[in-house]
């Protein structure tokens, strides 16, 4: 039964029904870790009065470019890697840091231990507990470079859902910053200086590439990414500039480079996949404020499409 019977059958009026149905479509269901039992939520897109989606709705297009029989036929996987820091509220700093000053140097924090590294923990794994009841793919945590920065893994993921699962991991992390008294920021470079930025790195892979005989197609594929490589810089983030330095393991945002195990590359491509000859890659570009449905969409056009 689809999720339109299915509020049919809760008796909503016929005025509620219409304008379910005209400007709000939903599209995946998800288990309410917050109310429990039978409650859902429900991630939605919307849409104009005369049936357009709006400016902000980019799972229409993405949709479109999933459902190509080309695409689908590849079955696209992604694994986002989602950044993203806590902060105080009421003041645009991270938790932890002495409001106008800062913490010792980076080199601790990655995925470090203790009250004075692991800044947040008891957000983090509520979050990761929330998303495991609504039935999303988190695959992992862990603690960022920059202190009070954190990491989610949501993956490997299908197609449109991997933006539906993402942006839902979102509304769940806010949902509990929120409960928790701090805000979190998708901002790509809370903190200018000598600190790392908050990206979303994706990671990527077809059918073709993970049979046999796919690095070849993986080299193809980031053939056509670095011909394109503007194009999907300007439609990777907000403020990327401020993070894409060649600092900080990023490349510099006007040089496209990939490499094996390369942190400092646009794209990098696994020491298993080399070995193996087929696998996945990383694109290293979006910033952490990106929209996955944008991202995503967008690499499977220009790697299948293309």
């Amino acid at each position: 039964m689809s999720l339109l019977s299915d509020l049919v059958n809760l008796n909503l009026s016929d005025s509620t029904e219409k304008i379910i149905a005209e400007y709000i479509c939903p599209q995946a269901i998800f288990r309410d870790p917050f109310r429990k039992g039978n409650n859902i939520l429900v991630m939605c897109d919307a849409y104009t009065p005369a049936g357009n989606p709006i400016p902000t709705n980019k799972r229409h297009n993405a949709a479109k470019i999933f459902s190509n029989p080309k695409v689908a036929s590849e079955e696209p996987w992604y694994g986002i890697e989602q950044e993203y820091t806590l902060m105080q509220k009421g003041v645009n700093w991270p938790i932890g840091w002495p409001i106008g000053g800062f913490p010792g140097p980076q080199g601790p924090y990655y995925c470090g231990v203790g009250a004075d590294k692991a800044i947040g923990r008891d957000i983090v794994d509520a979050h990761y507990k929330a998303c495991i009841y609504a039935g999303i793919g988190i695959s992992g945590v862990n603690g960022e470079v920059m202190p009070g920065q954190w990491e989610f893994q949501v993956g490997p993921v299908e197609g449109i859902s991997a933006g539906d699962q993402v942006w839902v991991a979102r509304y769940l992390l806010e949902r509990i910053t929120e409960i928790s008294g701090v805000n979190v920021s998708f901002d790509p470079k809370p903190v200018p200086g000598d600190w790392n930025g908050a990206g979303a790195h994706c990671n990527y892979s077809t059918k073709s590439m993970r049979n046999d005989g796919g690095l070849a197609v993986i080299k193809k594929a980031i053939e056509k990414l670095q011909v394109k490589h503007k194009e999907h810089i300007a439609a990777y983030g907000e403020g990327n500039e401020r993070r894409l330095t060649g600092k900080h393991e990023t490349a510099d945002i006007n040089t496209f480079s990939w490499g094996v195990a390369n942190r400092g590359a646009s794209v990098r491509v696994g020491r298993d996949t080399e070995k193996e000859g087929k696998g996945y890659f990383e694109d290293r570009r979006p910033a952490s404020n990106m929209d996955p449905y944008v991202v995503t969409s967008m690499i499977a056009e220009t790697t299948i499409l293309g």
